[in-house]
Formats: C-alpha cells, structure tokens, sequence
C-alpha cells in the first residue's frame, strides 16, 4: 500500500500475516478438549467403580461369607443360620440368593439329619448289650450262619464224685461270641479239653449246647497227646507267643513243633469245611494265634467263605518277626482272611510293614489293606473289652466291711490294700511288680504294716521249662520281701497261686485301694478293665504298663514303665496319697470308656465289618436286582464287588 502525502508518494506499507497463532490455538483447543475427556473418564471411571462396590462387590462379600458360614458354621462356632441375608445387602444377586438358599436349606437338613443320626448311632453303641449284639448281628447275617474256631471250647464235660459235669471255663470270648451263636444258631468249633467230652458229643464230635437251652451247635475236635504238646506247647506256646510278645524270652523253633502246628490246622480246617459244606457265603471267625494258617486254608476250598481271624497278642516289628523259620508260611496263611483284627493300630502297622517286607504284595495304607493274587485283606484295630454288667453285683456288701472281711480271711492287718490279678507268664512283669512294691516300702516307710498287696498268680503252662522256673522265680521274690519287711501280723505280699474264679476276684477288685498291670507287653490286658469295670463306687487307682494295649484307652490310670523300679514305687506311693475327689474323676471317666467299648462292641464291630465284606468268589454269582418299587427286575452279575 503506497502511502502519499498529496502527491508525494512517501513510501510503500506492505503488511505480511504470521500464521504461528493458529498452531498455538489448535494446540489450546485440544488441550482444553483432552482434560475434558480426562475429566469425564475420571468421572465415569469413579462413578463406575463406586457403582460396582455398592451394587456387586458388596452383595457378592455378604454372599460369600453366607455360603461360607453354611460350609464351616457362623464365627462364633454357632450353627449357621440357612436364612438368606437381607435383600438390600444383596441387590442384583437376591434371585440367585434364593436359589442358594433352597440348596442350603435341603443341605442343612440332611447335615442335621447325619449328626442325629451320628448321635442315636453313638448312644446305641454306648449301650451295647448281650440283647442289641444279638439283634444287631442278626440283621448284619441276614439268615446266615456263623461259624466260630478257637482253641478253647466254651463247655467241657468233665467227671466228678456226681457223674459228668457241664462247666463254662472262664473266659470273655464266651460272653462276646455266644450270643451271636445263639442268634443265628452257629457252630462253634474247638479242641476238646474235657474229660468227658467224647461221651457227650456224637460220632462227629457235634453236641447242642447250652445244656439248659440249647441254641447252637458245639463241633469238638481231638487232638492226640503228640499233637497238643507240638502245636499248643510247642510251637504257639514256645515258639509264637514269646516272638510276638517283646519280653525278652527266646522263642523255640523246633521242625516237629511246625509240623504238629500244621497237621492241626488242616485238622481244623477239615472240620470246618465238614460244617459249611452246605452253607453259601458262610460266615467264619477264627480267634488268635493258634491258628494262623487256617485262613488260607478255608479260602483255598471255599471262596466264596467271608473269613475273618482276631489277633489277641501283639504283632512285632518286622525285624523281631524274621527269626521264625517258617515267617512266610504264616503271612501266606493269614493273607488268606478278608479281615485281620489287632488291638490297637501300632499292632496293624508292623503287621502290614511285616507283610510288605516278606511277601510279594501290594499294601494300600490309605485304605490299610493287603492286595494279593486278586484277593484283598483288609487289617483294623478293635479292641477288646469286658462286659460292664458281668462285674457288678447289685448286693454287694459295703467296700469298708468287704476289705475287712478279706483281711480277716488272709489273716494280715492292713489299711491299704493292693491287688494283681494274672496268670504266671513272664509277660505280666510279676517279678517287677514285686521289686516296685519293694522299693515302694524302702521310700515311704511309714506304709510298712499299713499297705498289703495281694498277687493272685494262677499256674500257667507248668509243663514248658519257663513256666515252671517263672512260677518258682516268683514265690521267691515274694519270699524274700515278706522276710524283709514283714511283723507278726502284717506281710507286704500275699501270694494266692491257684485259679480263681471270676467270682473269688471280684471283691478284691471293688475292695483294693490300688491294682497294679505291669506287663512287659501285653495285646490288650482285660484285667486292667475288669477292675475298672468293678468299681461301682468310683474309687480306686488303676497303675498301668505303658506296654498295654489297655494303656491307649484308659488314659487317666497312673502309667508306668515297669522296667522303671523308681517310676513304679513313685506310682503306687501316689494312688496311695491321691485325693478322693481326683480318685473319683479318674475313675469316672475310665468307666465311660469301658461301658461304652464293652465286649459286646467288639464282637459287633468284629463280625459287623466282616459281614460287609464280599468275597471275590461271589462276584459272578448271579445277583438278584430290585426295581425302586421293591420288587425283582431281573438278574445281573457284578464284576465288582463293593468290599
């Protein structure tokens, strides 16, 4: 542009734009516009965010912990509640919350139903009877027969100044086993021991018994004099029964013995087969030691037969089990059961250990069975006990005046009184015991003339060398206390060595201040829970060997190592001094175990497990199936049994 001032031309004006200020206002606006956007997804990001806390994680929360509560109970330990928690905690999950509840409420009643059910179950079995055995096994046998074998019989006939006699050796199996026979009218099958046996059974050795009421049937078997001194002093009594009791006595193995054992096993085995020639699925239950080869036996001819055998000693490790000659022959033997019954579960473990070490087998611990040749074994713990109601007598006298008259019978002035009550087996720890009370009478001196203990000591197996040096080592030992210890009027140890009946045992039983079980080792050891058993008035110390199976039930006895001289004086000086109030819980609660795991418990479990078990044989046999409506719809074979 030219500029002029009239007509003088001054000068051009040339004006030139600089396009820098559209970059800086694009560069604004989208600067204003990205924290627009930053703004609002802050804003919907948060409203989102407090959208999801309030409306679904929260709901979801109070959801979890409710299902939570439903699984494992409230926090409190309370039972959970089934109700759905309120519909505004819950918002959009509120209909699936009622489906959940329906869930819940249908799994709350059947938990309710299982504890009741658990809880009847648990007080029908602490109050197993002679009468709800019986009821029980019948409905478990379901029309089938039992059949018993063990080495005793449960009656003999023996001849007396009146002629032949019928009497009941004493014995718990008998109380256990024969209301089972009697409800299912069974056989029995055991060695004669009578001396008039043979004229009271028929050619076959059968006889109905009892003699009163008979209810089922007793097979004797005979065994030459040969044939008892091999397979009942020799091999189990010489041989088996030291191995499996860690007692520090060497076994004796002779190849005689082993096959005198063997040649009445088959003689047993033939008499059972004889017996269930005409059964199906026949019951079988063989008690203890003496018969270790007889499951086999009775599985190779029948199998179809549900065989079980009760171990009633220990079972040792695998090491101690290897010295006898013949340890394969005898795991072959007992792997022939469907089941295996020990008192307690360290007995199964080295059982099953010595089965893994020895045979070829597989060993399934988490179901604690043997698995061979197609066959399963399966090893439980089920202990044995006694019958509550057998050792009470409803009349008895007052303790104060019992105890008195029974001093007066032994003839000695005591205030405290002490009881044992055992065969003469080196097992029992008697010579032990005997050194405890000793060194008892040395630490607290002023129980001399004031505490006496008395041994019943029945003779056991005399014609076996170390029984009869036991019995002799025994009445020494008391022998020489006595002559240190003992006045004109007082001795610390009576020695009663004779049998006595269960009802001679009693009173010393109800009556003594402390009973003293000090086996060395010990399957089980019932004198320990007859004692216990007997004591209606609470009172009383039970001083225990840890050696015992006794010892994993009764746990509030005072237990001791009976090797440990120190640890047992010390025992016996405080059941001595204990508190009444203390005596009595003690004594309380090892009452509720023994009632409540009576012998009738045992024998239930026993052949109630047994009872569940199928054998293999019985697989293919043709199995009657029943339509929902109860009645038949055809056959069908099972290839595998539930066992």
């Amino acid at each position: 542009m030219p500029l002029r001032d009239g007509a003088t031309l001054l000068g051009i004006l040339a004006v030139f734009h600089d396009s820098s200020y559209i970059d800086y206002q694009t560069m604004a606006l989208w600067r204003r516009a990205l924290i627009g956007v930053a703004i609002q997804t802050a804003l919907i990001a948060g409203i989102t965010l407090l959208t999801i806390r309030l409306g679904l994680a929260r709901p979801l929360y109070r959801m979890t912990q409710w299902l939570r509560e439903q699984r494992i109970g409230a926090p409190d330990g309370s039972p959970a509640s089934v109700d759905v928690p309120p519909e505004r905690d819950l918002g959009e999950f509120e209909p699936l919350s009622r489906e959940v509840t329906r869930l819940a409420s249908s799994l709350a009643a059947a938990r309710a139903a299982a504890a009741e059910e658990a809880r009847l179950r648990e007080s029908a079995e602490s109050n197993w009877t002679s009468e709800r055995l019986r009821v029980f096994i019948k409905s478990r046998l379901n029309g089938d027969r039992l059949f018993v074998v063990s080495n005793r019989e449960p009656y003999e006939h023996i001849r007396t100044s009146k002629g032949v006699e019928c009497v009941v050796p004493a014995s718990g199996l008998v109380t256990a086993l024969e209301p089972v026979l009697r409800a299912c009218d069974g056989t029995w099958i055991a060695q004669a021991t009578g001396a008039a046996d043979r004229e009271t059974a028929d050619d076959a050795g059968r006889l109905r018994v009892p003699p009163d009421h008979p209810q089922y049937t007793l097979r004797r078997v005979w065994l030459t004099p040969e044939e008892e001194k091999g397979f009942y002093l020799g091999f189990a009594n010489e041989g088996l029964w030291p191995l499996c009791h860690v007692a520090h006595t060497r076994p004796q193995f002779r190849v005689e013995d082993w096959e005198h054992y063997r040649t009445v096993n088959q003689k047993f085995a033939a008499a059972l087969l004889e017996e269930i020639a005409d059964e199906e699925d026949p019951v079988v239950l063989v008690q203890d030691y003496h018969f270790a080869l007889l499951p086999r036996l009775i599985k190779d001819r029948r199998r179809d037969a549900r065989v079980a055998i009760f171990w009633h000693i220990p079972w040792p490790n695998p090491e101690a089990f290897a010295i006898c000659p013949w340890q394969r022959e005898l795991l072959n033997g007992l792997s022939g059961a469907d089941l295996i019954g020990f008192h307690i579960q360290a007995h199964c473990n080295n059982f099953l250990e010595t089965v893994d070490s020895t045979l070829e087998s597989r060993i399934d611990w988490a179901r604690f069975a043997i698995s061979r040749g197609g066959h399963s074994t399966f090893v439980r713990p089920i202990p044995i006990s006694v019958g509550l109601e057998n050792q009470e007598i409803t009349n008895a006298e007052p303790v104060h005046l019992e105890r008195a008259e029974l001093l007066k019978k032994l003839g000695v002035h005591a205030s405290f009184l002490g009881i044992g009550v055992d065969r003469i087996d080196y097992t029992k720890g008697i010579p032990e015991r005997f050194r405890g009370i000793e060194r008892f009478l040395e630490l607290s001196p002023s129980y001399r003339g004031e505490f006496t203990f008395v041994q019943i000591g029945s003779p056991s197996r005399t014609q076996i060398a170390r029984y009869h040096n036991l019995m002799d080592e025994v009445i020494e030992e008391a022998e020489r206390i006595n002559k240190r210890f003992q006045t004109s009027d007082w001795k610390p140890i009576i020695l009663l060595t004779r049998q006595h009946s269960h009802e001679e045992i009693l009173p010393y039983y109800r009556t003594a201040d402390v009973c003293l079980v000090t086996s060395l080792h010990d399957g089980m050891n019932l004198v320990a829970k007859e004692f216990v058993a007997a004591r209606r008035d609470d009172q009383g110390v039970l001083v225990l060997s840890r050696f015992t199976g006794a010892s994993h039930e009764l746990l509030d006895a005072l237990i001791v190592n009976p090797y440990d001289t120190e640890e047992l004086a010390q025992s016996i000086h405080r059941a001595l001094e204990m508190s009444g109030e203390e005596r009595r819980m003690r004594m309380q609660r090892m009452r509720v175990i023994v009632r409540e795991r009576n012998i009738y418990r045992w024998a239930g479990g026993l052949i109630g497990e047994l009872c569940e078990i199928r054998p293999a044989a019985a697989a293919l046999r043709p199995t009657l199936v029943r339509s929902a409506t109860g009645q038949p719809a055809g056959l069908r074979r099972v290839a595998n049994p539930p066992s």
